[in-house]
């Protein structure tokens, strides 16, 4: 997974440790401010996209095919992403309240990797919890100490492993 890479002017051709890491994905996750769809054409070299739209992505990157969100399912898995997840008080909620069948939901625009699980929705005991991720940027750190991106395990519908990877 990806988020944030800014093209062009953080991301001019794809970054030789986020490409050892995309030669075997099976899908590649882009959470928005791709701000070029030539990005995700360079990126669909790999393996398949989805990508929604970013504060910064132009009129290209919604013609290539991103929404401003998606749901999907991987494997069995209700993934859904969007860019901004705003604020970090109530995320979970929001999200939750948002994409009620996600078991995962996966965003960027903060820059800053998060990997957070959830308990069921209350007064629902028996509903599964939810996962949110935000894979961080790979080519703008801000103020984080290593560019990352995110991967995902999933077998059988449920999700097996997640990791955040330091690409710079």
């Amino acid at each position: 997974m990806l988020a944030d890479t800014h093209a062009p002017r953080r991301w001019r051709v794809c970054p030789p440790r986020v490409a050892e890491h995309l030669r075997t994905a099976d899908r590649i996750l882009h959470a928005g401010d791709v701000c070029t769809a030539a990005v995700l054409a360079e990126l669909a070299e790999y393996a398949p996209v989805t990508a929604v739209l970013g504060n910064n992505d132009g009129p290209d990157v919604a013609e290539w095919g991103a929404p401003r969100t998606a749901e999907l399912d991987l494997g069995g898995l209700s993934v859904a992403m969007v860019h901004d997840s705003g604020a970090g008080a109530g995320r979970v909620a929001r999200l939750r309240r948002r994409f009620p069948g996600a078991d995962l939901v996966v965003f960027g625009h903060s820059h800053i990797p998060l990997d957070e699980s959830a308990p069921g929705a209350p007064g629902a005991p028996a509903a599964p919890g939810l996962r949110i991720f935000n894979p961080g940027s790979p080519t703008d750190r801000r103020r984080q100490p290593h560019g990352t991106l995110g991967l995902l395990q999933i077998e059988d519908g449920r999700l097996i492993k997640t990791a955040i990877v330091p690409v710079t």
